[in-house]
């Protein structure tokens, strides 16, 4: 005998519980990250430069657990998903985590190695660890954010398609973070990170607030409880 199973089969209550306070603590820190970044930027002599210290240390610092945060979140984005679209939120999980292992990568470096590589005075350090484009961390950083970072919040943007007033804003959250976070690519090519500022706009302004309703979703949501999916379970196995 066939039973229909609920829409968010698989999003238990642990899936609640951690990927809304996961969520909300995005949006917790990317407001304190918004705000650090834009006080770098106020600091800054002209427009070109790379923001510097406290700001990029405390940006580091920042990033390497919001990371984490994103990956949890979307681990509870893709057990919330309905079985139609879970194809797109397990590809939205894999480029997450993806981005968190590129950007906490780079931020590590740059919170430990690169004060040191920096001491030595050496010509060719600059290319390698400084946020001053051209360098490598700088490179690594745009590909976490602006590609992978973007193809995942793409990605997740059919699991909130439909549905109440509230996730339809997420929805268009979602959509706007990723296309703006994608549109900061084009800042490479014109080797231009006044362009590129375009991606921050999306993964650093528009995203956290996107994952604060995500949140408010996760708790409006009736988990499906542990004793009730053995029951569908042998249901459909009868």
């Amino acid at each position: 005998m066939n039973h229909r199973m609920p829409s968010h089969a698989g999003f238990t209550p642990q899936h609640r519980t951690i990927g809304r306070a996961a969520a909300w603590l995005v949006f917790v820190l990317g407001v304190v990250y918004a705000l650090v970044t834009a006080l770098g930027f106020l600091s800054l002599e002209s427009p070109h430069d790379p923001i510097g210290d406290p700001y990029i240390t405390i940006m580091r610092l920042l990033i390497i657990p919001l990371a984490a945060l994103y990956v949890v979140t979307m681990v509870a984005i893709h057990a919330y998903a309905r079985p139609a679209v879970k194809v797109y939120s397990l590809t939205a999980l894999v480029f997450m985590i993806v981005l968190a292992t590129v950007t906490t990568s780079v931020h590590f470096v740059g919170l430990t190695v690169g004060p040191r590589l920096e001491a030595t005075g050496l010509s060719w350090v600059p290319l390698i660890v400084s946020f001053e484009w051209p360098s490598i961390v700088y490179a690594l950083d745009i590909l976490a954010w602006d590609w992978f970072f973007a193809l995942s919040i793409l990605f997740a943007v059919p699991v909130f398609r439909g549905g109440s007033r509230l996730v339809r804003w997420v929805w268009i959250l979602l959509l706007v973070s990723g296309i703006l976070s994608l549109a900061g690519l084009i800042g490479v090519p014109l080797a231009d990170m006044q362009v590129r500022n375009i991606g921050v706009i999306g993964y650093a302004v528009v995203a956290p607030v996107a994952f604060l309703l995500i949140g408010i979703v996760f708790g409006r949501t009736q988990p499906l409880r542990e004793d009730t999916e053995r029951s569908h379970d042998s249901q459909s196995a009868a």
